[in-house]
This record gives C-alpha cells, structure tokens and sequence, in this order.
C-alpha cells in the first residue's frame, strides 16, 4: 500500500516551512511520525510530494534513515506540469493547489494510496482505519476519508480553514469550507459566515482515501479550472473540489470511517510548543521509539 504525502506548501502563517521543521525529539520532522505509523499498518511505498530545490535532499534524507525494503519516490510539483490538453503557458509562482500536487504523482501510483498532509499528525488510529478500508474494499474502486471531531482540530492561537462534513449513511456527501473558524469562549464559530457551530461536526483534515482513478480526475478538474481566465492569477484546485465535482457529477461513493482520535497541526508558530511536547510525551510513554529509526 501507498502514502502520498504532500510537502510542497510554503508556511505562510507559521512564518518558515512547516513540514520540515524539526519537532521531534531527535530531530524528527512531523511526518516521519505519520510514515512510522503508517510502516506498521501495512504501507510499504512513501511517496513525498515536495518543491523542486527540496527533492534531492529530501530523498537522501529519507533514504538514510527509513528500513532499506521501504521503496521511496520523491517528487516535484512543477507549476509548469499542466495535461497536454493546455498549450498555454502561464506567468504564475504560485502553486495550482493540493489537487494539483496529488496529480503529480500519477506516474508513480498505480495502486490504492492515501494522501494527507506533511504538517498534521494524524496518530496511529488513522493509519489503522484506513489500512482496514482499503483491504475490505480491496476488490472495488474506493474512495474514503478519516474524518475528526471539529473541536479537536482548532487552535487556540487563531482561526483555522476546515472542511466541515455533512455525511448520509456513512457517505460523505458535501464539505462546506469553512475558512474563519475560532474558539470563541465556550463556543465555536465562522468568522466569516458568521456560522456557530457545535461540538458534533466531522472535519475532513486532507486524510483522503483514494483510488488511482483520481489522477485522471484531477486531469479533467484541471483543464476545466485552467480554461476559465479568471482562475489564472491566483486560484488554486483544492482536493475537495474535485471530490466534490465526482459526489455531485457522478455519485461517486466517498466512504468515512470512525471519526479518529488524535490529531493537532501547526498552523501558527506558536502552535509548535505544543507539537513539540506531544511528541516528546508520547516518546516517552513509549508510544514510539526514541530514536524513531534504528537505522
């Protein structure tokens, strides 16, 4: 089985580059946490979706330190990687989004796979869920989701963007992007749809589930965004856009497990103390090896 980890972002609230600050208690980056996890449910393929100047040491890095029978790819998201469908080309820095990231993986993946973010610790619990959906549906095309309780995914250093879900039968059927959502007291709202919420809603955390029909997807949710001229500045195609696009085009079935139980990112700077401790505490409750690789 396959992980696809998504790298590439630039950290603009954090201050610096998130994924590969070293928060552990050797030195880890976040991730490696979220690929030991995922080595000890069955995940034997890391894929690293990363920045063009970063894959060569990325991928030394990875190799020096993860078991040799792991295989490991490490690739660029090129801003200039578009189908072959758009000749055009576009005077544009900034990345086309975490869709497009996934997509640039496609030569890579022929498989089941999951895709998360480098920046987000997931826990063991996630890892599991996921492993035992991809092996019942193991003879079907499947697409799924880890989803989290809304009110374990905030921050208390400022707002946070979630997707929150509305699920039918164990269906995902619609996100709806919340983009303000702060502690407001003893309450929980959207700044900016002035939205309350409760302590019941499911977050989508980018833990996606995913079949290898979704390059092709993407592929046709590109080509879509890029022929409208309005979207060539600064819009960005968003996972759960292109998931949305294939619930409501097509019913394609997106299935949730359990909400999962521990999660936290580090959205601000000042959410890296708190990384930093968890880590170290769970280190030393032996929840993991210290140093996580014997390699």
């Amino acid at each position: 089985m396959t992980l696809l980890i998504m790298a590439a972002g630039n950290g603009s609230r954090y201050g610096a580059l998130k994924q590969f600050d070293h928060l552990g208690p050797n030195k880890e980056y976040l991730f490696e946490f979220s690929i030991y996890d995922a080595l000890n449910n069955g995940f034997d393929h890391v894929v690293i979706i990363t920045k063009k100047q970063f894959v060569n040491d990325v991928n030394d890095y990875l190799q020096n330190r993860l078991p040799k029978n792991i295989k490991i790819d490490v690739v660029a998201q090129n801003i200039e990687d578009l189908p072959s469908a758009i000749n055009e080309k576009f005077d544009r820095e900034k990345p086309w989004g975490t869709a497009h990231a996934v997509w640039a993986a496609r030569d890579y993946i022929d498989t089941s796979f999951i895709v998360f973010n480098a920046d987000d610790f997931y826990g063991a619990d996630a890892f599991k869920k996921a492993s035992s959906l991809i092996k019942k549906y193991a003879n079907e095309k499947l697409y799924g989701l880890v989803p989290y309780s809304l009110k374990d995914t905030l921050s208390n250093h400022g707002s946070v963007s979630r997707g929150v879900c509305k699920v039918e039968n164990g269906l995902l059927k619609k996100i709806d992007e919340l983009t303000k959502i702060k502690i407001d007291g003893k309450s929980i709202i959207d700044l900016e749809t002035n939205t309350p919420l409760t302590n019941e809603e499911q977050a989508s955390m980018n833990f996606w589930i995913c079949d290898s029909s979704f390059f092709s997807e993407i592929e046709s949710y590109l080509i879509k965004f890029l022929n409208k001229k309005s979207n060539i500045e600064k819009g960005e195609i968003y996972i759960p856009l292109v998931i949305q696009d294939m619930i409501d085009e097509r019913n394609v079935k997106i299935r949730l497990t359990e909400p999962s139980s521990s999660w936290f990112g580090v959205t601000y700077a000042e959410d890296k103390e708190n990384a930093v401790q968890t880590l170290k505490d769970m280190t030393l409750n032996q929840k993991y090896p210290s140093p996580l690789w014997k390699n």
